[in-house]
């Protein structure tokens, strides 16, 4: 049986639809908001009412039952025109919606999901604390049994869509004990806004995704109820790493984007821009920038297709999603960094688009894995460190 590497027809339809959308609405508006640093509300319910939340959501939970390669596509055609909207909408998409999927009970389902893929409201997911980034297992936010209840206390940073009216609550990995190894014991618990102790701050003067919403979370003897817990009590670790490793897939896709877009417009730009009498397209220098480009954006596209493909059927896909969120990122440094180059002093100045895509690009290569920790990852799932 031949391999067919077309995108089935409703995907290209979305594909289509999403483009059609960022370059209409979501450009024209990028680089105000991001200037002011401001979240759009009103872009956000724009996105949710075509339908960009809730995607791998089957309809009965209020989601648009669309396959993983579908959703992939639509957050790389968004990066390709802004990443802060592309961060908005696979944040909440991965983190927000899928451990509440893939985790929650029934009743848990019923009540967020519904609620959670129309853009009026989002749902966070607190894993990265002050002193825990890469050292997820470091967690000091803890959550104590108190009679029916837990207690609550610590807090988290960096946490995407996490403060805001329209912000529903969290997903928040917490300690509950510890081993008779000495291991700690994890359990998540599901945590709404206007619960008492729980209190989010926006984060400001943000270098990339100015206009997505960053924040801290704090939890000062927060009381929730038994029937919070996600999951099982002390699986809450497993579950946020099996929640990475399709997030990690959204953060390729942005990764993509970001090359795709950031190529495009050092193209167009280098097919109008006139030195010593010649477009600067037709000197070697630049097409060959141009050419390499072109050459791993295909690479990463591909192999991230096929990781989403394999997520989609059910198919071991966690190396891959790991080798291609390393891989999508560090494309598009490269591709970022050579298309400013290509704008020369231009690429420096806010009046051009690349200025804003060589900021956000930086934290592709830190958020949802590292470089150094997807390597890490790699090395370990290939056996470097079996010998002996």
């Amino acid at each position: 049986m031949s391999l067919n590497y077309d995108l089935p027809e409703e995907v290209r339809m979305l594909r289509d639809s999403v483009r059609d959308f960022a370059e209409t609405v979501i450009r024209p508006q990028a680089k105000k908001l991001d200037e002011n640093e401001e979240f759009s509300p009103e872009l956000t319910k724009e996105m949710g009412e075509l339908g960009l939340f809730g995607f791998t959501i089957p309809e009965e939970y209020g989601g648009n039952g669309i396959d993983y390669l579908g959703y992939i596509v639509a957050v790389e055609e968004l990066a390709r025109v802004d990443g802060s909207q592309a961060a908005t909408v696979a944040a909440h998409n991965s983190l927000g919606l899928g451990p509440i999927y893939y985790f929650g009970n029934e009743a848990q389902k019923e009540k967020y999901l519904p609620q959670l893929c129309t853009g009026d409201k989002l749902w966070a997911f607190g894993l990265t604390e002050p002193n825990a980034g890469s050292d997820a297992g470091g967690s000091k936010t803890n959550a104590v049994k108190e009679g029916d209840e837990w207690v609550i206390n610590g807090s988290k940073i960096f946490i995407t869509n996490g403060s805001a009216p329209y912000s529903l609550g969290a997903t928040v990995q917490t300690v509950t004990g510890t081993r008779d190894d000495g291991k700690k014991i994890y359990t998540c618990f599901l945590v709404e806004h206007g619960t008492e102790g729980f209190e989010s701050r926006t984060m400001h003067e943000k270098m990339m995704w100015r206009s997505s919403l960053t924040s801290e979370l704090f939890f000062t003897n927060c009381r929730v109820p038994e029937d919070a817990i996600l999951g099982k009590a002390g699986e809450g670790f497993k579950l946020m790493l099996s929640t990475l490793d399709r997030g990690r897939l959204s953060i390729a896709a942005m990764g993509l984007g970001c090359a795709q877009g950031a190529y495009e417009l050092a193209l167009k730009y280098a097919k109008e821009r006139q030195q010593f009498g010649r477009y600067i397209s037709t000197f070697q220098a630049n097409a060959f920038k141009l050419a390499n480009m072109r050459v791993e954006i295909e690479a990463a596209r591909n192999m991230l297709y096929k990781a989403a493909w394999l997520c989609e059927n059910g198919r071991e896909f966690k190396d891959l999603a790991a080798m291609s969120k390393l891989y999508c990122s560090e494309v598009a440094h490269r591709v970022v960094n050579d298309a400013l180059q290509i704008h020369g002093g231009y690429g420096l100045m806010k009046e051009y688009e690349i200025e804003r895509f060589y900021r956000d690009q930086r934290l592709l290569e830190i958020g949802e894995g590292t470089s150094e920790i997807l390597r890490l990852v790699i090395s370990r799932s290939i056996g470097c460190y079996d010998v002996g």
